[in-house]
């Protein structure tokens, strides 16, 4: 039975735990971002390990994000959640003592990754039980933004661990959260099930491949290249095989599709159940959640990589400069319910977006060689009122939009949507940043009468692929150790400042390219808040 505390201690006691426990989840995807070579270097393997560590932890989660939604659905959303929380805490503490890769791997990518697929959708289906339909936003709006927050604090948490301490610490504390979450999910309430326990293991086989197909496709796009293979990537017919995997990746949801339907149809126990997909409401927020993300996660690969890199700040300083996200995020997230309960969902989203819009628009046009950190408050402030704005209405909408027996493959669903988007978003980006700032960086050197003819074909040889993301510092020490010229060495400073600076506003359109795209969606959200009858 729902419990109708909230606004008590007991209920805030409770959306703290799920809270916590969406921070968590949220905060393992981006605190290591900073500390990549220092893993590597005490696990006694490359960063390409590390970052492959990261890469199937993130794929994990994806190919069973649907399933353990379901599981949830099946034997009891609590139970899921507090199993997910044991997994979790496991995989941690095998992450913190891991002494080589193999135990990372074993901890970081399978343990966490199974044990936030069963924890995440979890959560969505709790809060709809635990709280009436009015308060619903609200609570959605505060454990979304805890991910979110998470995510713009991670590599703030990460710095410091990584210099003061040690990256392990990081881990060990994740299972302290993780035993405090144990203990206080105690207030928890469940919705009992009468749903006889039975998986659908054909959908579930091809609900994960096909995802974790996709994902993977588009996790090594940067390094093979979108469509055009890049030299020495692997190919079929002259195309990369990013394109086939992504490709094969959909074929496969096409079946998983085209099974569930066969499974509803014969009265069985769909993994989804297909009429979800049909329900305009559903989808228009879940459409709404891979714009999100995918702009979300496009902001917090850029900015970063603008702070600690192009102006050379340590993580703390860009953790900290990343911290007006955090607040206006969180601002909006709990206000906006709070002060506008009656206030149209669709109004709220739409302003939202517009806000994601102008944060990405003012960023890109603030770029400019002799800007500071400070240039980046005003646009993320901007950006973080965006997604506290849509973090306030997405949850309860989706979930508003079956009937609460539905919310834990809802759950599902919803985060594996959300992972597609926050994956295609960093890999956009990523890869748009890549191919400006090459080919801008290979244009300054071209056209530079500084440079000699032998010194410009021979950078057009070894950086035709892709030309990495430099400080001025790390370009200096490179040139420095292949003996180039005074004259050489400043054209390729000059050359390089340029495309950073290309390629950062060439991705952050993109960014705001798609923002303006999502608005298109926006119709499918409903003008109502959910349990309140529509006003005159």
């Amino acid at each position: 039975m729902r419990t109708e505390a909230a606004g008590s201690a007991s209920a805030r006691l409770v959306l703290a735990t799920l809270a916590a426990g969406q921070f968590l989840m949220a905060l393992d995807s981006s605190v290591m971002n900073v500390s990549i070579a220092t893993v590597a270097r005490d696990v006694g393997t490359t960063v390409t390990g590390v970052q492959g560590a990261i890469t199937a932890y993130t794929l994990v989660m994806a190919m069973f994000m649907i399933p353990g939604g379901k599981l949830g659905a099946l034997f009891g959303r609590k139970r899921a959640f507090l199993t997910g929380c044991v997994v979790y805490g496991a995989g941690s503490l095998t992450t913190a003592l891991a002494p080589s890769l193999p135990v990372l791997l074993l901890g970081w990518s399978l343990l966490e990754g199974i044990g936030a697929a069963l924890i995440m959708p979890a959560i969505v289906a709790l809060v709809a039980v635990n709280f009436a339909v009015e308060r619903r936003p609200a609570a959605y709006g505060l454990v979304a933004a805890a991910g979110a927050v998470a995510i713009a604090v991670g590599p703030l948490v990460g710095g410091v661990a990584t210099t003061y301490f040690s990256w392990r610490w990081v881990f060990a504390g994740e299972v302290v959260v993780v035993l405090a979450i144990l203990l206080l999910a105690r207030r928890v309430t469940d919705a009992r099930s009468t749903a006889r326990p039975r998986i659908d293991l054909v959908g579930a086989a091809l609900s994960a491949l096909g995802l974790g197909t996709f994902v993977f496709g588009v996790l090594r796009s940067s390094v093979w290249g979108w469509f055009l293979p890049k030299p020495g990537s692997p190919s079929w017919l002259g195309i990369s095989l990013t394109v086939w995997l992504m490709l094969a990746g959909l074929f496969l949801l096409w079946l998983f599709y085209a099974w569930e339907v066969r499974v509803a149809a014969r009265h069985g126990s769909p993994l989804v159940d297909p009429a979800l997909l049909h329900n305009r409401q559903l989808t228009g927020g879940l459409t709404m959640f891979f714009f999100q993300y995918l702009v979300q996660m496009g902001v917090f690969f850029l900015v970063p990589l603008y702070l600690s890199i192009a102006l050379g700040l340590s993580a703390l300083a860009t953790g900290l400069r990343i911290l007006p996200l955090s607040l206006t995020l969180l601002g909006a997230a709990v206000l906006i319910p709070r002060l506008l309960p009656d206030i149209s969902p669709r109004r709220v989203v739409r302003c939202g977006t517009l806000a994601l819009l102008a944060g990405a628009l003012a960023l890109t046009a603030a770029l400019d060689h002799d800007a500071g950190p400070e240039i980046v408050t005003l646009p993320l402030l901007l950006i973080g009122l965006g997604m506290g704005a849509l973090a306030s209405q997405l949850g309860a909408v989706t979930v508003s939009a079956v009937p609460d027996e539905k919310s834990a493959e809802v759950g599902g669903v919803q985060n594996a949507v959300t992972n597609l988007g926050a994956s295609i978003g960093t890999a956009l980006a990523g890869s748009i940043l890549i191919a400006v700032l090459t080919s801008s960086f290979l244009s300054g050197i071209e056209h530079n009468p500084a440079v000699p003819p032998e010194v410009k074909s021979k950078a057009s040889t070894s950086l035709e692929a892709a030309v990495p993301f430099l400080s001025d510092a790390q370009l200096t020490s490179a040139l420095d150790q292949s003996g180039a010229s005074p004259q050489v060495k400043q054209a390729a400073l000059d050359a390089n400042a340029t495309a950073r600076l290309d390629g950062l506003r060439a991705a952050l359109t993109i960014l705001a390219f798609a923002s303006l795209i999502a608005m298109f969606f926006t119709a499918r959200i409903p003008t109502t808040q959910p349990g309140r009858e529509k006003r005159g």
